[in-house]
């Protein structure tokens, strides 16, 4: 499922509330606001790996680096077949993880020493740097795939998730009021998750008010989620 949130801004106190009493893990993008929460809070951070994109070309040019950058190259295509089966067979974490250490544990060990190697040798003003710089005192957390099958590689399912709402945000300066706001966010909230779910949305959501209409047992309220929807 997905499960959108109105805020009134993108203050840290917005994901505070939101975050606050949460212990599980929580994978991010490089919004600052986030490190406060896992400082403060406890929550553990994973961050996607998409963040990084390819390796630079220039970095790929010595023989050595070419080699590194072929292996890189098909790792990235064994490392997304083996994403790809993951979430197709939602395989127990610890076999995920297991199969990670396997596949992908070597790939990033080699790029982290690749970086490392090639950071003294550029500008340190470059935006290469930045991005090595950015990696490098990161890679606890970048790593953290390796070891915990609960985590995504990337943060592709949630930006798919997130596309609807982006592209019509003008909309949302309609909402009216921060009632508005929040009412806009558990609508989008109940019809993505249908649509995630393969769920006609407006066959859902028709069979669903007539049931609340008819007095629903609120105790079988579980049967109403759209992933147990039967037409």
């Amino acid at each position: 499922m997905v499960a959108y949130r109105f805020e009134d801004s993108r203050s840290g106190d917005c994901v505070r509330r939101h975050l606050g009493n949460y212990r599980g893990i929580v994978q991010v993008d490089g919004y600052a606001a986030y490190n406060k929460l896992i400082r403060k809070d406890g929550a553990t951070t994973a961050r996607a790996w998409r963040m990084l994109g390819p390796l630079p070309a220039p970095l790929l040019r010595a023989p050595r680096c070419r080699r590194l950058g072929d292996r890189h190259r098909h790792g990235r295509a064994d490392d997304r077949a083996l994403e790809a089966r993951g979430r197709g067979s939602r395989p127990k974490p610890e076999a995920r993880a297991a199969a990670r250490q396997a596949v992908s544990a070597p790939i990033v060990a080699d790029l982290f020493t690749l970086w490392q190697q090639t950071l003294p040798r550029i500008s340190g003003k470059s935006k290469l740097a930045e991005a090595l710089r950015y990696a490098i005192t990161r890679r606890e957390i970048f790593e953290r795939f390796l070891t915990d099958g609960l985590v995504e590689l990337d943060s592709n399912i949630v930006e798919r998730a997130i596309r609807p709402q982006t592209i019509t945000r003008k909309n949302s300066l309609f909402a009216g009021s921060d009632g508005g706001g929040r009412t806009w966010a558990t609508i989008a909230t109940l019809l993505q998750t249908c649509k995630m779910n393969n769920v006609d949305p407006v066959a859902w959501l028709t069979q669903t008010l007539e049931r609340i209409a008819n007095q629903w047992l609120s105790a079988e309220i579980a049967a109403l989620m759209p992933w147990n929807y039967k037409a």
